[in-house]
């Protein structure tokens, strides 16, 4: 009798340790919010969240990509990645923005120095919206659960170079900076295939940035990898600030995908979560003074041109 009761006792530890535990599913609230009204465009956000008591949340405000053209913050792959991190603990937003270069092609811009003002507008309206959406998330800040210190501004393509084109006015202290609250920094700015454009030479940086990371493809033929002048215009890829940020010993994560094109304006979005959350980790919830500057390489892969010019940018976008 003694045996059976152990070996029933047996039986039954051993079924607990392999039950296996079906995962509950998370619930992820998405709120829409209407954050401003400019002529006939009414800009919103989306917020996604899971709902808890927690408060002190990171925040990752995200700016969809479609060269000034295209692209809208409702995306199934841009929604797809705010609710991924939503699942992580941050709070999740995506934003409007007015597409400054939508009716290029019919406005019949076509001669090159044309087309770069017309870009350089472009981007200072996208910045804008986001610097409007920003003080819009700081205002509610509190009742959504977030740090005001910590709104992370995130894009991809034509979104990268619109929160690292903000960062750039903000270091350098330009007037569209004061629609922000005073005083205000972003926590840290994630670029998906982006670049900071310029009508006036060089970049200069008055004072250092907030931590950025980079991703971005040496074979980009949309965005440049390093930079594309055209006169004294120029658009200063990933590559070229990060050399400029390692001379001034500012912090940044640079993810450099050798042989890639634009795919990696997007696929941080499925498949580098984990560096992106290093990056929050170290660089924007426990700041450390790192300069990360990782190299993947797809083996195999055909060797891609990498070459790049202004009218590379032009062709490819615009024509």
């Amino acid at each position: 009798m003694k045996k059976y009761i152990l070996f029933l006792f047996v039986a039954v530890l051993i079924s607990s340790c392999t039950k296996q535990t079906v995962p509950q599913a998370v619930e992820i609230e998405k709120q829409t919010f209407v954050f401003s009204i400019k002529g006939t465009d009414t800009l919103r956000l989306d917020k996604y969240d899971i709902p808890s008591k927690e408060i002190n949340k990171p925040c990752v405000l995200f700016v969809f990509g479609g060269g000034f053209v295209g692209g809208a913050r409702t995306e199934e792959y841009n929604v797809a990645y705010l609710k991924k991190l939503a699942e992580k603990g941050y709070v999740g937003i995506g934003i409007d923005y007015r597409l400054g270069l939508k009716d290029i092609k019919d406005r019949g811009v076509s001669n090159p120095a044309d087309i770069v003002g017309a870009l350089l507008d472009a981007i200072r309206m996208a910045v804008e919206d986001m610097f409007d959406a920003t003080a819009f998330v700081y205002e509610h800040a509190g009742a959504w659960g977030i740090d005001k210190t910590k709104i992370i501004a995130n894009g991809s393509s034509a979104g990268a170079v619109t929160a690292l084109q903000g960062e750039y006015m903000i270091c350098n202290n330009a007037e569209l900076a004061k629609r922000l609250p005073g005083g205000f920094r972003y926590g840290g700015i994630i670029a998906f295939a982006g670049a900071v454009a310029n009508g006036s030479g060089d970049l200069t940086w008055p004072v250092n940035p907030s931590p950025i990371q980079f991703f971005h493809g040496d074979a980009d033929k949309n965005v440049p990898f390093n930079k594309a002048l055209l006169g004294d215009a120029g658009l200063y890829g990933s590559n070229y600030i990060a050399g400029q940020l390692k001379k001034m010993q500012s912090p940044y994560y640079f993810y450099e995908a050798e042989n890639a094109a634009h795919e990696i304006a997007g696929s941080p979005m499925r498949y580098n979560l984990d560096e992106i959350g290093a990056f929050i980790d170290k660089f924007v919830l426990h700041p450390e003074p790192l300069i990360i500057h990782t190299v993947a390489e797809q083996i195999g892969k055909p060797e891609l041109e990498k070459e790049f010019d202004f009218m590379d940018y032009i062709n490819t976008n615009y024509n």
